[in-house]
């Protein structure tokens, strides 16, 4: 016992279905760690795998997890390293089994277990009746100023024609602890939650109990800020400018030293490309909260006086996080097939652009009335896409697009959107361009439609100056039907500005036309980070796989905020490392 009162090293390996073997492979290879997880499943991951499942025959697992475990099987074996992964998504039995094979054929001494009971179809209807009921209820509807958008709980009046695909509980550490306790060396999960592997192998290594919850707390932000893959080693950094291109070519995952007290060092292998400093590790920290009190089945972690500092190259040390008694419940992701989607991209050059897309929109618009449809279709936005260069320099600094989106439960209604954009084909405004098909034979525009699949229910810009400067970084991220943004600044003279500048209604402000009076707007501070965060509740529609916006999944949000103009005073810029 006395080996595991050192930190332990978790290195990550995944923050998405997207990421390949390799990073496994690398984060064995490249140094010693003691264990290594990954995250595959954004939300929507799930609904898929288990449509393909039910009509493709997908296995139902995350292909890029068995590669992971394929290339890496081996040097994991000789360097006794861990593996806790949630790749297993709807089938993590079968993916063990896989697993157990792979290691049988190679003769390894490693023990395979797998996590499952997140998979609630088999209770999908006594959950329905709950919701209905309100006996159990959505996660925002605890707060009596905040709206859901229209239409989120429609399923349940249709579930014949909008049935469920996947009903999951995001689970915690308890049963991968238990695993690791018993000597399995791999553990396959389903959706456990985004840090719940990195928890249970802290609590596992350092032994801690239920009643840990300042240790388990910390555990669980250290695995906040290492599982989305490279979002803490210079991936989806609002500091990325000031960084040549090449630094961001195979970016290196991250490792995490969890101590005995909770507390942790982010870091990285020296070898792999990357950066890890103060500002990579407060972005990713902010990203995607509630607020300063971080939910997790597990525990509840009380962030408002978390502290983040530089130790030394590529190693950031945060501290004071505090832990709470779990909340009585845990997110339950229901997805059901909501319909289909229709997108198309539409180009104008040149003056007047405006008065062009009120001629397209006005043309589809009236001629889809004509045809007794506009009025079926769920969702009908006409987006403007970018602004024109005035005296353009060349013909695409003069380019806009317009971003045609759509949605109806049926698809012979949603193919009346393209096909009223075709009859308008040759009465167009001058100069019009729509993106020709793909040369991988992407479908024309008539053809563009797409099931839609299931779905859950630079800030401080001074226009004083010739040149802007920027005293804020800032990380945005989805909430479900929510986007949550956290900004920052350096030193304390700016913070006591900045926190009496950045008000609820000032985010309003900046959010300009985006800002619609029915959302609601939460605010909290984090002192010890100079950090303000809000959560604009219902500005994301019905959630991500629902959402019209184009930025659907809110990560373009707070760049957005921080490129609106505001007068800041003169000192800050010429202080500021920005």
């Amino acid at each position: 016992m006395a080996e595991r009162k050192r930190a332990v090293r978790i290195a990550n390996c995944s923050g998405a279905a997207s990421d390949p073997g390799m990073h496994m492979y690398n984060q064995a290879r490249f140094g010693q760690v003691d264990g290594i997880t990954g995250d595959y499943l954004a939300e929507m991951n799930l609904a898929n795998f288990a449509v393909d499942r039910e009509t493709h025959g997908h296995p139902g697992w995350a292909p890029t997890a068995l590669d992971g475990l394929q290339q890496t099987i081996e040097i994991a074996n000789e360097k006794r390293i861990k593996i806790v992964i949630n790749g297993g998504a709807q089938n993590p039995k079968g993916l063990a089994e896989k697993t157990h094979e792979l290691v049988r054929e190679k003769g390894l001494n490693l023990t395979v277990a797998y996590v499952d009971g997140d998979d609630q179809m088999a209770n999908v209807h006594r959950i329905l009746r709950d919701i209905r009921s309100g006996a159990l209820p959505h996660l925002d509807n605890g707060n009596d100023e905040v709206q859901l958008a229209g239409e989120t709980l429609s399923f349940l009046d249709e579930p014949d024609k909008m049935p469920v695909v996947s009903s999951n509980a995001y689970l915690g550490y308890r049963a991968i602890k238990r695993g690791l306790d018993e000597g399995a060396d791999i553990v396959i999960c389903g959706r456990v939650a985004d840090a719940s592997p990195v928890i249970g192998l802290a609590a596992w290594w350092h032994a801690w109990s239920e009643d840990d919850l300042d240790q388990l707390a910390g555990s669980l932000v250290a695995g906040h800020l290492i599982e989305c893959s490279t979002y803490v080693t210079g991936a989806n950094f609002a500091g990325a400018y000031r960084y040549p291109p090449e630094t961001f070519i195979n970016l290196g995952l991250p490792i995490v030293e969890i101590e005995a007290d909770g507390s942790c060092v982010v870091t990285k292998h020296p070898e792999l490309p990357g950066f890890v400093t103060a500002d990579t590790v407060k972005c990713q920290l902010l990203y995607e909260l509630q607020g300063d009190i971080y939910l997790n089945s597990d525990v509840k972690a009380d962030i408002a006086r978390v502290r983040v500092s530089d130790e030394g190259e590529d190693r950031v040390r945060v501290t004071g996080v505090r832990g709470h008694p779990p909340p009585p419940t845990t997110k339950l992701a229901t997805f059901y097939k909501g319909g289909f989607q229709c997108e198309m991209l539409i180009n104008a050059t040149g003056y007047a652009t405006a008065h062009k897309w009120d001629i397209q929109e006005t043309q589809m618009r009236a001629k889809l009335a004509e045809w007794g449809v506009l009025d079926q279709l769920d969702e009908l936005d006409f987006q403007r896409v970018g602004v024109p260069m005035e005296n353009p320099d060349c013909q695409l600094a003069s380019t806009t697009y317009l971003r045609i989106f759509a949605q109806a439960k049926d698809a012979a209604t949603l193919g009346k959107v393209p096909q009223a954009w075709m009859y308008h084909g040759m009465a167009h405004f001058a100069a019009y361009r729509r993106r020709p098909a793909q040369a991988d034979g992407t479908p024309r525009a008539q053809e563009q439609l797409r099931n839609r699949g299931p779905r859950p229910a630079r800030l401080l810009r001074s226009d004083l100056f010739t040149t802007p400067g920027d005293i804020a970084l800032a990380r945005s991220g989805d909430k479900g039907a929510n986007v949550n943004i956290g900004l920052y600044v350096q030193t304390d003279e700016q913070w006591a500005w900045f926190r009496a500048f950045m008000t609820r209604d000032r985010i309003k402000s900046l959010m300009g036309r985006d800002w619609l009076d029915w959302y609601f707007v939460e605010r909290v501070e984090m002192p010890e980070m100079r950090a303000v965060h809000f959560v604009i509740y219902g500005h994301l529609g019905r959630g991500v796989s629902s959402s019209k916006l184009l930025d659907g999944l809110g990560k373009g949000f707070a760049e957005f905020i921080r490129a609106v103009h505001v007068p800041i005073p003169t000192k800050f810029l010429l202080t500021s490392k920005w």
